[in-house]
């Protein structure tokens, strides 16, 4: 799988049912295809650890959207998202990666309580870092000292990871992010203007939004 050979902005390609970046597809098809045999010597490299954990993050659908339509624009192993408009409507077809935003965050909200999964949402993240630092500290039975979760705050803030090559991707080549359109991480703790929309969007956006766990509208 050469990631950054083909910027060509292939089509979505589905895989059971859910529309991937082609390049996700192409790795998962082996996969699910692979047939186990008697003499496979499987190597670990990692230490088992008995149990996995996972942290989900939900964001308002509105926010998402306009990220979202950002992001195709600047990454060029998505499709073309065309005009804000026709991008729009495909987001609320589900005809984005990993489709449809509600049934995404309703399913993970549903997997938190039987799973060992914490689901956060962005907006207490903005609005309160540390307690949400707390909460995955508290979730992954590691206590830090107070200095500690100081440091984390200050290092995971906005300013700080908008200039570190390591979470703006300023390190990728433009022949794969276009940065001419925009810039990895954009706006911070505001939240994305909403670009004015036909006022056919409106209902189906409505009805659209209120389709996921209340909390994370």
């Amino acid at each position: 799988m050469e990631l950054v050979q083909d910027t060509s902005r292939p089509p979505l390609e589905y895989v059971k049912g859910v529309p991937l970046i082609k390049y996700f597809a192409e790795a998962l098809g082996p996969l699910q295809n692979l047939q186990p045999r008697t003499d496979d010597l499987l190597i670990s490299t990692y230490p088992k650890s008995g149990t996995t954990w996972v942290v989900y993050v939900a964001r308002n659908a509105k926010d998402v959207a306009v990220s979202a339509y950002h992001f195709y624009r600047m990454l060029k192993v998505h499709p073309d998202p065309g005009t804000w408009d026709s991008f729009l409507d495909k987001f609320m077809a589900g005809e984005v990666s990993y489709g449809f935003w509600h049934k995404h965050v309703q399913e993970w909200w549903e997997l938190s309580c039987t799973h060992p999964v914490l689901y956060l949402f962005y907006e207490d993240m903005l609005e309160n870092p540390k307690r949400e630092i707390r909460k995955i500290v508290e979730f992954v039975g590691r206590p830090l000292p107070e200095e500690t979760l100081d440091s984390i705050v200050r290092h995971t803030s906005f300013r700080k990871m908008k200039t570190n090559p390591m979470t703006n991707y300023s390190n990728l080549p433009e022949t794969f992010l276009d940065y001419s359109t925009s810039s990895f991480m954009r706006k911070g703790p505001r939240p994305p203007s909403f670009p004015p929309h036909r006022p056919r969007h409106r209902g189906r956006l409505e009805k659209h939004l209120h389709c996921g766990p209340e909390r994370a509208l």
